[in-house]
């Protein structure tokens, strides 16, 4: 089975920059669509941005204008660029992937954490 590996999460001031790397074990291709989800403390997970094969994306209101989503298919990785980080962007931000029958595919998380 195609596992999910996160990095580049870490700790960064509030107004600074992080790229976000998902590689998956296998080719992103069988994949409907990709996507990162974050999860703050005591917070229910919530998406944060998607992309289709197709390259079509799709963002929360509240990361528009300020996060990127982008893929490499021949890489098997798919990235957020994530600029003008808040302190309310600190949380475990999760890799996702849906296959053509509507399976979900988890990655084990990197932590952002954003201070003020």
């Amino acid at each position: 089975q195609v596992q999910l590996v996160e990095s580049g999460g870490g700790l960064v001031q509030a107004g600074g920059s992080l790229r976000l790397s998902c590689a998956a074990s296998g080719s992103i291709l069988s994949f409907n669509r990709m996507g990162w989800y974050r999860q703050a403390p005591g917070k229910y997970r919530e998406l944060v941005a998607t992309i289709t094969n197709g390259g079509s994306t799709n963002y929360a209101d509240s990361v528009k204008g300020r996060f990127t989503i982008s893929r490499d298919n021949a890489k098997n990785t798919v990235f957020l660029e994530m600029n003008s980080l808040k302190p309310e962007d600190t949380a475990v931000y999760y890799c996702n992937a849906v296959n053509y029958y509507g399976a979900d595919l988890w990655g084990k998380g990197t932590l952002v954490t954003v201070s003020s």
